[in-house]
């Protein structure tokens, strides 16, 4: 007897509008949270991107948050564009890459995860050294705090973060290096939640990339843990969170690097 057909399950991809888009993923997924990302996907806003990228003042500026950062990174994690597409382009556009140093490392960057990933899977969920913090592993907690997750822990930059990443699916990656540590090592949650709580909202959550650059600053895949503090943050960006953040007066971050590694770190 010949199979019964198939029901058709495929999703609709034409919309008449983004809102029409957004509603129908609504109907589609009542159970979702969060509303449709602003970053359009497909190849022709890829494209748009990538040839509106000033690659040159990447390097100069790419630690700021109004920085010249690409955007392109949910369209390389999702294949959208390759690595090696973007850096023919960019050198094509700026006869050279000697402008493009820094940009093209990060390319690099993403590379070498992705290697690592290839060769050694068990590292993106384990520990790949131990750690340099004077502590084990099983130290850390393995859940989010609740004020963290609900975006109140009274921090207006942190908080700002989660919104942020829970609106929009993006993060500059200056904030998720100052986030992760505040959530490693200040609040002694483990690198592994803190990489799940990424992956399940970035728009381009890539494992290797993710878990691994969360290891860095748990310092198992580092020399030593990645901390910040209060000057730092304020200069990256722009001082916009501090000037009106309810714990101005009592910022855990307020302190000199010699004295956040005493606090933070008394074993080592």
């Amino acid at each position: 007897m010949p199979d019964a057909p198939m029901p058709d399950t495929a999703m609709s991809r034409s919309f008449a509008s983004r809102d029409a888009l957004a509603g129908y993923l609504k109907q589609e997924f009542p159970h979702a949270q969060g509303e449709l990302s602003q970053t359009s996907g497909g190849a022709i806003a890829a494209r748009h991107l990538l040839e509106q990228f000033s690659a040159g003042n990447y390097a100069a500026s790419r630690n700021f948050l109004r920085g010249e950062v690409s955007r392109l990174s949910p369209y390389l994690r999702h294949g959208v564009l390759t690595l090696s597409e973007v850096r023919r382009f960019l050198a094509k556009k700026y006869q050279g890459l000697d402008r493009l140093l820094k940009f093209i490392q990060e390319l690099a960057w993403r590379d070498y995860w992705q290697r690592i990933y290839a060769e050694a899977p068990g590292y993106i969920w384990n520990d790949v050294e131990p750690l340099k913090t004077g502590k084990q592993s099983g130290d850390y907690k393995g859940t989010l705090p609740p004020a963290v997750e609900d975006a109140t822990t009274g921090l207006a930059c942190m908080d700002a973060f989660v919104t942020e990443l829970n609106t929009t699916g993006y993060l500059h990656n200056h904030a998720r290096m100052w986030f992760a540590a505040y959530l490693v090592h200040w609040c002694g949650v483990s690198w592994k939640t803190g990489a799940r709580f990424f992956l399940s909202h970035l728009l381009d959550g890539d494992p290797a990339s993710n878990n691994l650059s969360w290891q860095w600053i748990a310092s198992t895949f580092s020399s030593k843990p990645y901390i910040f503090n209060r000057e730092n943050l304020e200069h990256y960006s722009g001082g916009i969170y501090c000037q009106d953040c309810p714990s101005k007066n009592k910022c855990p971050f307020d302190r000199s690097y010699e004295e956040l590694t005493e606090r933070l770190f008394p074993l080592v």
